[in-house]
């Protein structure tokens, strides 16, 4: 931390040439906080000695106070294959003497699944001790995610393509949901050819509070959401690991089609995540990931969108495709619904009008635009020569063909 010191201020008298000097600035300055290097040194340590299963290694970069709490995480831990845990220091402030916080980002890959980590940030309070630093605090960042290890006892079910990692539920519950998702990924592969670990990490926590506290959001906003994938959109080649999220309590109400659903569309976000960027619109991310899930299934366009459909029937025919904020959680469902209805119809036009190497081509062509400005535009005229507006136009025309 740098610290500002005044200099000599010059004065004098007219006519005079006496130089009066005044000092100011003389406090002795505050006992420096620690070099982030030193903090990063101190994290590394601590890493490698999780991943070598040494814990009293684990143990020895915290204050004793937090010794059962990490003895915990440590054994909780052990659970999962990990194949990396880093973190990687952002900043070091000191807030007293001998006491400094950091704030860091922790990413961990899990080995056979992740092509990179799954990152969250964190705040670490330190206090040095004998000239030696060590962590008294570690907590989520505001806004960032809780882990799910940090709610409870993890209960691993190893699939074929999958793994499901659960806190508060039974080997049952999650072989089941091992199942739905190693009958997805092929699903997927089939649909969608491209560069992913074909196999998907599913996280089942023990309520939709506690689902809320792993997205780092309100527990409100998730009610009658069956699952959501935590990589973000937009995201692109460097996005973090994706982790499908269950919502125990939508996703046990659901039949075995609406489960096998759900996780068809997720693990299509996890199988597209490089592809998807920035320049995507959430109604073609959505609507392709729809698309695969019903791919191969016998339901009807007036099964599959019922809310869309009722508005058509109603004479209120959408004027233009969804935008982005029609897709948010907590507010209007049946508006939510006829969203993601929308989108869907948009890519099943594209592949029925011009084939399903086409939406894949398309899909592909949008987000590799280094923008969302003109990334439709060009990707209608490259692959689908079109335009915008005519494509809105067959929408429509479609819609109302398929739902009237």
């Amino acid at each position: 931390m740098a610290f500002r010191r005044s200099g000599a201020v010059r004065g004098a008298a007219a006519g005079l040439s006496a130089v009066v000097l005044v000092l100011a600035g003389c406090a002795a300055p505050a006992p420096a906080g620690p070099d982030s290097r030193e903090i990063q040194s101190l994290l590394d340590t601590h890493a490698r000695a999780l991943l070598d299963r040494d814990a009293p290694g684990w143990l020895a970069a915290l204050d004793p106070a937090l010794a059962p709490a990490a003895r915990t995480e440590f054994d909780r831990l052990a659970k999962i294959p990990l194949g990396s845990w880093t973190y990687r220091v952002t900043d070091v402030d000191r807030t007293g003497e001998g006491r400094a916080t950091a704030r860091a980002e922790l990413g961990y890959r899990i080995k056979g699944y992740d092509s990179g980590p799954a990152t969250s940030e964190r705040i670490l309070d330190l206090t040095q001790r004998d000239g030696r630093w060590y962590v008294t605090g570690d907590r989520a960042a505001e806004g960032a995610p809780q882990q799910l290890w940090q709610q409870g006892e993890v209960t691993t079910v190893t699939g074929a393509r999958s793994l499901v990692l659960g806190v508060g539920q039974g080997q049952e519950r999650l072989r089941e949901i091992a199942a739905a998702a190693d009958r997805a990924v092929p699903a997927v592969g089939d649909a969608w050819n491209g560069n992913w670990a074909g196999r998907v990490v599913v996280l089942v926590p023990d309520s939709i509070e506690a689902m809320g506290r792993l997205l780092g959001g309100p527990a409100d906003s998730y009610r009658g959401i069956a699952a959501v994938t935590t990589g973000r959109a937009g995201g692109g080649p460097k996005a973090p690991a994706d982790r499908v999220i269950v919502n125990p309590d939508a996703y046990a109400v659901l039949g075995a089609f609406g489960r096998q659903l759900v996780l068809t569309h997720e693990t299509t976000h996890v199988a597209t995540r490089v592809q998807t960027t920035g320049a995507t619109p959430v109604w073609l991310s959505e609507g392709l990931a729809d698309w695969v899930a019903y791919r191969g299934t016998d339901r009807t366009a007036a099964q599959a969108a019922p809310e869309l459909r009722r508005a058509v029937r109603a004479g209120d025919l959408p004027a233009e495709l969804p935008d982005d904020a029609a897709f948010a959680f907590g507010g209007d469902a049946e508006a939510l619904a006829r969203a993601y209805e929308g989108g869907w119809l948009a890519c099943e036009l594209i592949a029925d009008r011009w084939g399903e190497e086409k939406l894949t081509e398309f899909y592909r062509a949008v987000g590799a635009h280094p923008v969302r400005e003109g990334a439709l535009e060009k990707a209608f005229r490259d692959v689908l020569d079109t335009t915008p507006e005519d494509f809105t136009a067959d929408w429509r025309t479609y819609l109302g063909e398929r739902l009237g």
